[in-house]
């Protein structure tokens, strides 16, 4: 049997995110994705080649809608590189705040699962946490640049305790599902590193 003649490849990706977050990557096998699909397994093999293969496909597609993906942006449009920091941690906040199903990050969840345990999803993992740090370092380097933050600044130690503290509202969302109460975490993180901005609120 071939792919049905409904099967739309880009919906069929979304679906399957949703499955490896929710249910995470080892549930998730190609007879559960394929029932998820509506397909055959020799269809699943032929759209996507292999789950591991589909896994990355998914985790591409997550980057294009979490909320720290404003972080690969220029903060010209936010005036500012604390206005953007501050306002990116309050879209995460209320992201979290509002998933009924408390799935937290993809990533952050498949770290967990598959670092130390799958040697290629491990490493691919690895790779994109390592790449969003460096990509707060850019960040932070252009508002040492302009002159908003102090020419002092260990742009490497923040840059990894901002990515520390997302990959934690990332977990303790599971427990505190009040908004407010995850962006007081946030906000806390943030005053203390000097990187919040006043009237940020969405």
């Amino acid at each position: 049997m071939g792919r049905p003649s409904k099967f739309n490849r880009d919906d069929a990706v979304n679906t399957a995110m949703e499955a490896f977050w929710r249910d995470g990557y080892k549930a998730s096998s190609v007879k559960a994705l394929s029932e998820h699909l509506g397909i055959t397994r020799s269809s699943f093999y032929n759209a996507f080649g292999s789950r591991e293969d589909l896994f990355r496909e998914a985790l591409d597609r997550y980057g294009e809608q979490s909320p720290d993906r404003a972080f690969a942006t220029a903060p010209a449009a936010t005036g500012s590189v604390r206005r953007l920091i501050t306002k990116t941690f309050r879209a995460a906040c209320h992201a979290r705040a509002t998933d009924l199903d408390a799935k937290g990050c993809l990533a952050v969840k498949s770290v967990a699962e598959l670092c130390n345990r799958d040697e290629k999803l491990g490493l691919m993992l690895d790779e994109i946490i390592q790449a969003n740090v460096a990509r707060l370092e850019r960040l932070l380097e252009t508002g040492k640049e302009t002159g908003e933050l102090p020419a002092t600044l260990d742009v490497h130690a923040t840059a990894l305790a901002l990515k520390t503290v997302l990959v934690g509202l990332n977990v303790i969302c599971k427990v505190i599902r009040d908004e407010e109460e995850l962006w007081l975490s946030a906000r806390t993180a943030l005053v203390a590193l000097d990187l919040f901005e006043e009237d940020t609120a969405p």
